[in-house]
C-alpha cells in the first residue's frame, strides 16, 4: 500500500453556491490537516449518495482564468460548473485542488498562453518554458478522500491519469465518468491537444474548429 501520511478534517462549513446562470445548491466546505503538499486544498461536499453506491467524485484543478474570470481559452469554468450540479444530483465530493496550470502557476501558466499566441500548443508552451507538460500530484487528493471516510468511487474526468494516480495511491476507482464537452472557437487547439498528447476521453472528431460553446454530455 502507498506509504504517506493520513490526514484529517480541520474545518467543516456550510456555504450556499450560487453559478452565474442561476443554479444554486447548498454545499459543505472541508478544510485539512497534514496535507503532504501544504497547500490550501478543498472538498466540497455535494448531495447524499443513494445507499450501496458510491459517490461520484471529480479531482478539479483551480483554474483562476476559467473558474472565475470565464477565460474561453479552456473548458475549466464550465467543467466546474457542471460537475457541482452533476455531483450534486447523485451525491458525492468535489476536490478543488490549488494546482494551478496543471502545477505550473498562474504567471507560468500565463506566460505558456503567450507562447500558444506563437503556434504551440498547451503542452509544446510547458515543455519551451522548461516545465513539465503535467506536474500534477494527487496524493493529498487521496488524503483528502481518506479523510473523508472515502475508499471506493465513481470519478467524474476525461482524464485517465486521475484514475491511474488514484488507484496507485490505493483508491479504488470503480467507474470513470466522461464530463461534457465544451468548446468555444478559443479553446479547440486546446482541447485536441488533450485529446492527442494525454488521451483524454474526448470525441476528437467534434474538435475540428467549433464557433460557438456546447455542452455536449456524455455520460
Amino acid at each position: 500500500m502507498p506509504d504517506f501520511p493520513a490526514a484529517t478534517p480541520r474545518a467543516r462549513v456550510r456555504v450556499p453556491l450560487r453559478f452565474h446562470d442561476g443554479y444554486g445548491v447548498d454545499a459543505e466546505l472541508v478544510t485539512f490537516h497534514d496535507l503532504v503538499d501544504g497547500r490550501e486544498h478543498l472538498a466540497i461536499v455535494l448531495g447524499d449518495p443513494a445507499p450501496g453506491t458510491a459517490p461520484l467524485v471529480r479531482l478539479h484543478s483551480e483554474c483562476l482564468t476559467g473558474d472565475v474570470f470565464g477565460s474561453a481559452r479552456c473548458d475549466c469554468g464550465p467543467q466546474l460548473r457542471e460537475a457541482v450540479e452533476r455531483i450534486a444530483d447523485r451525491g458525492g465530493v468535489l476536490l478543488y485542488l490549488r494546482q494551478e496550470g496543471r502545477g505550473i502557476g498562474l504567471y507560468n501558466k500565463l506566460d505558456a498562453y503567450a507562447l500558444q499566441d506563437q503556434g504551440l500548443d498547451t503542452y509544446e508552451a510547458n515543455a519551451a518554458l522548461g516545465l513539465p507538460e503535467d506536474a500534477r500530484d494527487y496524493t493529498a487528493a487521496a488524503q483528502m478522500l481518506g479523510a473523508l471516510g472515502i475508499d471506493e468511487l465513481d470519478l467524474l474526468s476525461n482524464n485517465p491519469d486521475k484514475a491511474q494516480q488514484l488507484r496507485g495511491l490505493g483508491v479504488a476507482v470503480r467507474d470513470r465518468v466522461p464530463t461534457g464537452v465544451f468548446t468555444t472557437a478559443h479553446n479547440v487547439r486546446y482541447l485536441r491537444a488533450k485529446v492527442l498528447q494525454t488521451q483524454h476521453t474526448l470525441p476528437l472528431h467534434e474538435l475540428t474548429g467549433a464557433t460557438g460553446l456546447t455542452g455536449l454530455s456524455a455520460g
